[in-house]
């Protein structure tokens, strides 16, 4: 029998959990030459999907087939939940493992592509391994374990938000969780009542159309939908067939209402609710209520070390490089990185909370702790003058990481007289317009509210920022003369 790797004692980093955001900061920790620990209190990898999402299909996108060729960097913009490896043949697992009925994969299939990628790159962790404690001794943490004590200098928790979360509500302690819904054919012929109006709450419904008699989703505000607001936020477009029924009278019932109180009645539920729009009080007598109110990041005793928090979901506050705000050295992996804000330009938030935003996360993260505390500097690929204009509109064209976290991070490029011209990799958008530094130029991915995409570039001049948003593209080519000329006179304070 193999010995399980990493038992308790003294490493330079510990990482907690064995999800997309755990595996990921660990093989790019290995790739950099930090010796770390993986513990997980799971019996294997796959975090939030060995179980979820409840119907069993995820809402982001793999295409087995797309104008990139699978097996490169390019081709991740359309594979949104493979993890990304440094060498090419561990790339685009999650395509190779999907039985082609459907573009989103299967949860089965999600929780195959990690732990297929694990075992192929090397990933060693602790499996049911469950972290306890936490506190902090001089310098050190000391994590506590089912397995005993962990000892390190930088602490990365990639805990997910797995923790079901009901708001302050008169008898909602007594009703389901969306983690708690049973199969669906237990809900032939009731009437269920589901409090949210947000993409569990959607999801729910959708899958219960074939089997409820009839289906109440109740908020106080309107459900989003991604179709209206031309980007992520919201309900997304796989989910909308309920709100479709609502609005053609099918049977479904969209409610903007406070939920004043939920109440046994019978075998089955009185709810009383309150409409937003002033039009009163309502009672509803359902068989089934269920409470899609969302789930909060398990953080155990970690307040207690000055971990702060936003938002009814307890979301860590992080910099822009996943650092807790109020707990140095403490870092966050995984969905958990939408703590890091971003600039949120046009209102819009990070990708984040997705597998395709957060595993570039994943890498910064781990680039950054190689940096700061192991001195590990990241090789920096010298570039031609000549050659500066098309590697930028390629990536702004091309790169996944700035597609799928559009405005949020940024392809740089550094001009420095000592060094010369440099691609210093993939970093925050935020970091690079509020740090100072050497002249250089990065470029993102943006979207306005019509939700027409075009390139974005910041040029840092003598520690100056200003900002240059090239043409949108109807066929999304940004390697155009018109751009080219654009990008060129951009560029001229730093290339001449």
């Amino acid at each position: 029998m193999t010995d399980r790797p990493f038992p308790s004692g003294e490493y330079p980093v510990v990482i907690v959990g064995t999800g997309p955001g755990g595996l990921q900061v660990s093989y790019s920790l290995r790739r950099l030459g930090i010796r770390h620990a993986l513990i997980s209190a799971d019996p294997s990898p796959g975090g939030m999907f060995r179980r979820w999402p409840f119907f069993q299909r995820l809402l982001s996108w793999t295409k087995p087939y797309a104008p990139i060729p699978r097996g490169t960097r390019y081709y991740e913009r359309y594979d949104w939940n493979s993890l990304v490896p440094d060498e090419d043949r561990y790339r685009a697992l999650q395509p190779r493992l999907m039985d082609g009925t459907s573009y989103f994969p299967a949860r089965a299939e999600m929780e195959m592509s990690l732990a297929t990628f694990a075992r192929e790159t090397g990933i060693e962790a602790r499996y049911g391994c469950r972290w306890e404690s936490t506190s902090r001794e001089a310098d050190r943490f000391v994590l506590r374990t089912s397995d005993g004590e962990y000892r390190c200098r930088v602490a990365i928790f990639a805990i997910g938000m797995a923790e079901p979360w009901k708001p302050d509500i008169p008898g909602l302690d007594a009703v389901p969780h969306y983690a708690d819904t049973r199969a669906a054919d237990t809900y032939t012929d009731k009437r269920i009542f589901i409090i949210g109006k947000e993409v569990s709450a959607f999801e729910l419904a959708n899958g219960f159309l074939p089997w409820a008699r009839q289906i109440v989703l109740a908020s106080p505000r309107p459900a989003q939908l991604s179709v209206m607001t031309n980007s992520l936020v919201g309900v997304r477009a796989r989910y909308v067939q309920p709100y479709e029924d609502h609005v053609l009278g099918g049977g479904v019932l969209l409610l903007n209402a406070t939920i004043d109180e939920v109440l046994r009645s019978g075998s089955g539920y009185r709810v009383r609710i309150t409409r937003s729009d002033g039009g009163g009080p309502l009672v509803f007598e359902v068989d089934d209520v269920i409470a899609t109110t969302g789930f909060s990041t398990p953080l155990l005793d970690l307040r207690s070390l000055g971990v702060s928090t936003f938002g009814r979901n307890g979301i860590p506050a992080l910099s822009p490089f996943f650092e807790s705000i109020g707990a140095p050295d403490v870092y966050f992996a995984g969905t958990v990185t939408q703590g890091a804000p971003g600039l949120k330009k046009h209102g819009l938030p990070s990708s984040s909370g997705g597998v395709g935003g957060h595993r570039y996360n994943g890498r910064i993260l781990a680039r950054h702790v190689a940096q700061k505390y192991f001195a590990v500097d990241p090789e920096r690929p010298k570039l031609e003058r000549e050659g500066v204009l098309s590697f930028l509109l390629a990536e702004a064209a091309h790169a996944p990481e700035l597609w799928l976290q559009k405005s949020y991070l940024v392809r740089v490029v550094l001009v420095d007289p000592a060094r010369g011209i440099l691609d210093d990799g993939i970093l925050p958008l935020q970091h690079f317009v509020d740090s100072g530094g050497p002249d250089a130029v990065a470029v993102a991915v943006e979207a306005n509210p019509k939700g027409e995409n075009y390139p974005a570039i910041y040029v840092r001049n003598a520690n100056a920022i200003s900002e240059h948003l090239l043409p949108s593209n109807p066929l999304l080519d940004f390697e155009t003369a018109e751009h080219r000329a654009q990008l060129t006179a951009a560029l001229a304070p730093l290339l001449g």
